[in-house]
């Protein structure tokens, strides 16, 4: 008969032997799943943890703080669709796109944000060729508006807008016929010129990454200080876009107007482009801007 020392002895010995093949075993379960339960990213974006997006856009006087939008075609449900169409560069021509639901059916009610029910960013990939416009939505639920390209290339649309009380920014591509000349991004200059005459100048602290930071414009013409008119309810709006991946940050001002406070998620360099109205025409001030 075996003796009790030597069962418990033997006893031990197993219980190691199935802790270690447990503790292997699930050694490579996780090395080989991390990110099993990421969701891939739609149509060759590249999602936002590929990015490191880890801090938000603040939006001033809103609760809570707005994210990096704008990396996808997709998002909680929603899906942007764009026709694969090429443009033609040098003449007026309907941009059209939808957003569809989950089953595949067009929405067709959106919130009013900022007076308007849905804000369309058009910018080729090396961020020329701004265009801020307000298209119209038809029964089928098919947006469409004028747009003109003077230069050829890749362009990035975004779709901003609400449902359901939830903020949506989502992107797609458009493309106009002919032979694109990049351009590199302008340094960075305290001070730009509107297409109207107008200079405006930035006053922004050292921006770090993930901080708070402030950006303040001041707006002159022909040496005389300008008082911006209301523009979609508000004294100015700041589209702010990473350079690379076109990250989008929309932020919106405080009550003087032009001042905007906004948190830039990761160092690098972004394109400002400030709008503002007045004597009843819209504006638009393009900015290179670095963050530490």
């Amino acid at each position: 008969m075996t003796t009790v020392p030597r069962q418990l002895a033997i006893f031990a010995a197993v219980l190691a032997v199935l802790f270690s093949g447990g503790y292997a075993a699930g050694r490579l379960i996780d090395a080989d799943s991390p990110h099993q339960d990421e969701p891939a990213a739609e149509h060759g974006e590249a999602s936002a943890s590929e990015h490191g997006e880890t801090a938000d856009a603040t939006v001033a006087g809103d609760d809570a703080p707005q994210a990096v939008r704008g990396l996808a075609s997709a998002e909680n449900g929603l899906r942007l669709t764009v026709p694969g169409v090429k443009l033609e560069r040098g003449r007026p021509q309907d941009v059209r796109f939808q957003i569809l639901a989950e089953d595949g059916s067009p929405v067709t009610d959106y919130d009013i944000e900022h007076t308007k029910r849905m804000h369309l960013i058009l910018v080729r990939r090396d961020m020329v060729g701004f265009q801020h416009l307000h298209p119209r939505l038809d029964e089928a639920g098919v947006w469409s508006v004028k747009a003109r390209f003077d230069e050829p290339g890749a362009y990035r649309l975004f779709a901003d807008f609400s449902h359901e009380d939830s903020r949506y920014t989502l992107a797609g591509n458009l493309n106009v016929a002919g032979d694109p000349e990049q351009r590199p991004l302008p340094e960075s200059e305290p001070l730009a010129r509107s297409a109207g005459g107008y200079d405006v100048r930035i006053d922004a602290d050292e921006t770090p990454a993930g901080e708070h930071a402030r950006l303040a414009f001041a707006i002159h013409r022909d040496g005389q200080a300008v008082q911006t008119e209301p523009y979609l309810g508000a004294g100015g709006h700041l589209v702010a876009l990473r350079e690379g991946d076109l990250a989008f940050l929309h932020v919106h001002p405080d009550e003087t107007g032009v001042a905007f406070d906004a948190t830039f998620p990761s160092a690098g360099r972004y394109r400002l482009f400030l709008q503002f109205k007045h004597e009843g025409r819209v504006e638009t001030a393009a900015f290179t801007h670095e963050v530490r």
